[in-house]
C-alpha cells in the first residue's frame, strides 16, 4: 500500500473529539443511560417546524445570500437593539451553526504563532480551532469553583496574545459570569487592546440571575449565538454573530468560499424561532439542574452550575478517566474531564435527558462513589 504523505501538518494537533467517541460508543450499546451528549431532549417548537416546511413548499430551497436572508438578519439586528440598547442597526452574519462562526472567526483573526486565551475548563472545539488557524492556545485555570481568575488572565496575556474566547453560560461547567466579572475582564481586555469572542450559545439557559452579555459592556466583542441549544435545532445548523464591521465583512467573505450559507429552510424556521416561547423548557432544565446538585453536590463536592445543561463533577480520587470507565461498565455514559481541560479530575454530565434516565444515572453514579 502506498504510504500516505498528503496530510497537512496542521492536522497533527487535532484528534478525534472525546465527545464524539462516546457518541459512537452509545450507538453500539443496548439502551445506555446517556448523560454525555449536549443535545436538548425536547422537540423543535411546532411553529418553527411548520415555517421550515412551508419554506420548502414555497421553493426556498436554493442558496441564500452568504450573510443570510434579509428577513432573519433584520429580526436579529432588531433583537440586538432591544437587548443592548444600541442606537444603530448592527451588522449580522448568519452562519452554519455557532461552530461555523467559530471556524470563520479563527481563520479570519488568528495568524500563525498568535496566542488565544480562554478559561480552563473549556469547550473542546476552542483548542483545536486555534491549532487549525496556526495559533497557540493559552489556558487559564478556573478550578475549583470555575470563576474567572482575573490576575491569572492578566498574567497570561503577552505581546503575542490576539484575542480572548469567553463562554458563558459555560460548557462543560455550567458557570455563568456576572456582569461585574464581565466588566472586570473587559477592562483588562481594553487595556491590552484585545478582541473578545463571546460564545453565548447557552444564553437562554441561565437559572439564578438575569443573563449578562459581554457585548453589553465591551464594544470590541464578537458575539456568537445560535438556535441549536435554545430551540433544539442542532441538526439545522443556524448560528449568527455580530461585532466589528470589518471583522464581519471578512468572515462573510470566508463563508462564501467555505460553508456558502446556512440552509435556506432552516433560516426561515429561525425567523419563527425568535418568537417561540421556550420558557417551559428552561424551567424544566432548572429543575433538573437542582436535581443533579441535590444528588451529587454533597457526595461528590459538585459546584452548583448556574446555566447551560451540564454539571462538571469532581471524580472520586481525582481520576476522571478511571471513574468514567467504571460508569460505562455500569451502562452510564459520561465524559472525562480531560476532553475539556488540561486536568483529568472531573467528569461532565449532561442533564438534557428524560427524568427517568437522569434519575437512574444519578443513582448509579452515587453508588459508584
Amino acid at each position: 500500500m502506498r504510504p500516505s504523505h498528503a496530510i497537512a501538518e496542521r492536522m497533527r494537533h487535532i484528534d478525534a473529539s472525546g465527545i464524539r467517541k462516546v457518541f459512537d460508543l452509545a450507538a453500539r450499546m443496548d439502551d445506555p443511560i446517556n448523560l454525555s451528549i449536549g443535545q436538548p431532549d425536547f422537540e423543535v417548537p411546532e411553529p418553527v417546524k411548520d415555517e421550515a416546511v412551508a419554506a420548502i413548499a414555497r421553493g426556498e430551497n436554493k442558496y441564500t445570500q452568504t450573510q443570510g436572508t434579509a428577513a432573519l438578519r433584520r429580526k436579529l439586528a432588531a433583537a440586538c437593539r432591544d437587548e443592548f440598547g444600541w442606537a444603530d442597526e448592527p451588522p449580522v452574519l448568519v452562519t452554519s451553526g455557532t461552530s461555523g462562526a467559530l471556524v470563520l472567526a479563527m481563520l479570519t483573526l488568528v495568524n500563525p504563532g498568535d496566542e488565544v486565551v480562554f478559561f480552563d475548563p473549556y469547550f473542546v472545539m476552542y483548542r483545536h480551532l486555534v491549532h487549525l488557524a496556526g495559533g497557540v492556545p493559552v489556558c487559564v485555570e478556573t478550578y475549583p469553583d470555575f470563576r474567572p481568575d482575573l490576575d491569572a488572565f492578566a498574567e497570561a496575556i503577552t505581546e503575542r496574545t490576539r484575542l480572548l474566547i469567553l463562554n458563558s453560560p459555560a460548557n462543560p461547567t455550567g458557570a455563568v459570569y456576572t456582569a461585574d466579572e464581565l466588566r472586570a475582564i473587559a477592562e483588562i481586555a481594553a487595556e491590552r487592546g484585545l478582541l473578545v469572542i463571546s460564545d453565548e450559545i447557552y444564553n437562554a439557559f441561565c437559572y439564578d440571575a438575569p443573563f449578562a452579555s459581554m457585548a453589553a459592556v465591551y464594544d470590541n466583542t464578537l458575539l456568537l449565538r445560535g438556535f441549536s441549544k435554545s430551540h433544539a435545532m442542532t441538526g439545522w445548523r443556524v448560528g449568527w454573530c455580530t461585532g466589528p464591521t470589518g471583522i464581519l465583512e471578512k468572515m462573510t467573505m470566508l463563508q462564501q468560499y467555505s460553508f456558502v450559507c446556512s440552509p435556506s429552510m432552516a433560516q426561515a424556521g429561525a425567523v419563527a424561532a425568535l418568537d417561540a416561547d421556550i420558557s417551559a423548557h428552561v424551567a424544566a432544565y432548572r429543575r433538573k439542574r437542582d436535581k443533579v446538585h441535590a444528588a451529587l453536590g454533597e457526595t461528590f463536592g459538585l459546584v452548583r452550575p448556574g446555566g447551560a445543561f451540564y454539571a462538571f463533577v469532581p471524580a472520586p480520587g481525582g481520576d476522571a478517566t478511571g471513574f468514567v470507565t467504571r460508569a460505562i461498565e455500569h451502562n452510564v455514559l459520561v465524559i472525562p474531564g480531560s476532553v475539556f481541560s488540561q486536568r483529568d479530575t472531573h467528569f461532565r454530565i449532561s442533564y438534557a435527558t428524560s427524568d427517568d434516565q437522569l434519575d437512574r444515572g444519578l443513582d448509579i453514579l452515587r453508588s459508584l462513589a
